[in-house]
């Protein structure tokens, strides 16, 4: 802002805006537009994407929150465009009636909550027919962590300037910004080179992706060890294999009670009988998926000294200080209840703060945390590197057994020689995808998610 001249970054983010609006809108001119306006430069934005929205004869009205601190050169040119203004207590009437309504009550300054005199309007917006978009962020949410601590406006479309803010990636907040748009103003080379989040995209994953060579065999390609599955729970040897079958190692040592079990459907398997200590080498293990209360193949995969994924009951046997110890990193899975625990809070703190809970995880346990959940995300321990949000994935994943192809997928990832961050983003970003694939609209089975891995790392890769 101190180089450029006074208002130019708000004009570019309200052309920005003001040309989003007109594509929702379809057709502008004589369209209702009602602007929910705050103070500060928020308020500003929405103010001058009015004035222009105006100009193209959309009639447009601001109701103004706090009119002694609006922003006066803004609000000025919305008048001049021919716009009006009104108080919140003309909303029960204008906001049912309008066409669109934009959200510029508070931006990325804003904490807690919507204030009592804001919350109704955004009741209001949510019951209406109008289209909703939320200028920056949905008014509400915490900006840096996606938590919510009151009500918030609910958004068809988020419009956000220069960069994404972390609250339009994680849950809870993220079901409030509908679809998000990001408009580039100009912000690139005052960004931070180190961000707080990431979000990997097709061309990130493809380059993570191991690929063999001519000189490759089987074993040049990693060997992933899977100590998995019980008399109880066969499957989940059987699904942690599947998963594991198609991450990009060379071959799948399984050690554990289900070997009928995973040999019956996966031949090319190869099966010890002894447990992980004396089962043969590999690269990477994968401990602890349908376990039950057998602790002993964790702790022999603890033991060695190849990076070793814990998951299921594996996060439940694992004792910290073993972790912490080890030499070779270790990569833990747990979803929203399984972190609850370790962390010794509720399953609802930790789904109300997933960023939180993932760095304290990470950080407790001296090791890399994928945490599951309507929003994966992966920490590392290592300070200052940035969390990774993935962006794919479907509601459809939550179905017993997915979790068990994500850990394999996972762990033959680490086999092939990708780091614990790197194993873990993109086995989440896969396996997402492969969730999308397999559901295509229709209830899914983990059997099948496995199945659609190739298909999305084609994809990926294509």
């Amino acid at each position: 802002m101190a180089r450029l001249p006074d208002g130019a970054l708000m004009q570019r983010a309200a052309a920005g805006l003001a040309a989003t609006c007109a594509d929702a809108l379809g057709r502008v001119y004589g369209s209702r537009v009602l602007l929910l306006t705050g103070s500060g430069d928020n308020g500003g934005d929405t103010l001058y994407a009015g004035a222009r929205l105006a100009r193209r004869g959309a009639a447009v009205t601001a109701i103004l929150l706090n009119p002694d601190r609006t922003h006066p050169t803004a609000l000025k040119a919305l008048l001049q465009a021919g716009g009006t203004t009104a108080s919140p207590q003309a909303a029960p009437a204008l906001i049912p009636r309008a066409d669109l309504v934009l959200d510029g009550i508070v931006g990325i300054g804003g904490r807690g909550g919507l204030r009592p005199e804001a919350a109704p309007l955004a009741e209001l917006a949510a019951a209406s027919p109008a289209i909703v978009i939320a200028v920056d962020l949905p008014s509400g949410i915490e900006p840096d962590t996606g938590e919510v601590h009151g009500p918030a406006v609910h958004a068809d479309l988020t419009v956000t300037f220069g960069t994404h803010k972390p609250g339009l990636l994680i849950d809870p907040a993220r079901a409030y910004a509908g679809s998000v748009r990001l408009i580039d103003i100009g912000l690139d080379d005052t960004l931070p080179a180190t961000p707080d989040l990431e979000s990997l995209q097709h061309p990130d994953v493809a380059a993570l992706l191991p690929h063999p060579s001519p000189e490759s065999d089987k074993y040049r390609r990693g060997v992933v060890g899977i100590a998995a599955g019980s008399a109880r729970y066969p499957g989940a040897a059987v699904l942690a294999v599947a998963g594991a079958l198609r991450g990009g190692a060379g071959a799948v040592r399984y050690v554990g009670p289900a070997a009928d079990s995973v040999l019956a459907r996966f031949p090319e398997t190869l099966v010890s009988d002894s447990g992980p200590k004396k089962a043969g080498r590999v690269q990477a293990w994968v401990a602890g998926p349908g376990v039950g209360d057998d602790a002993a193949p964790v702790a022999e995969a603890l033991a060695t000294d190849v990076p070793v994924l814990l998951d299921a009951d594996g996060l439940r046997l694992a004792d910290r200080d073993t972790v912490r110890t080890r030499t070779a990193p270790t990569l833990m899975t747990p979803h929203a209840g399984e972190a609850a625990a370790l962390l010794g809070v509720s399953r609802e703190e930790v789904e109300a703060a997933r960023l939180t809970a993932v760095r304290d995880l990470a950080r407790a346990y001296d090791a890399t945390v994928l945490l599951k959940g309507s929003t994966t995300l992966v920490a590392d321990p290592t300070p200052g590197t940035p969390v990774r949000v993935n962006p794919t994935g479907t509601p459809w994943l939550a179905t017993a057994g997915s979790g068990d192809v994500l850990s394999g997928l996972a762990g033959s990832l680490l086999a092939a020689g990708l780091t614990p961050l790197d194993a873990a983003s993109a086995a989440a970003y896969l396996h997402g995808l492969a969730g999308r694939y397999a559901a295509d609209g229709a209830p899914a089975g983990a059997h099948d998610v496995a199945e659609a891995i190739p298909a999305a790392w084609r994809d990926i890769t294509s």
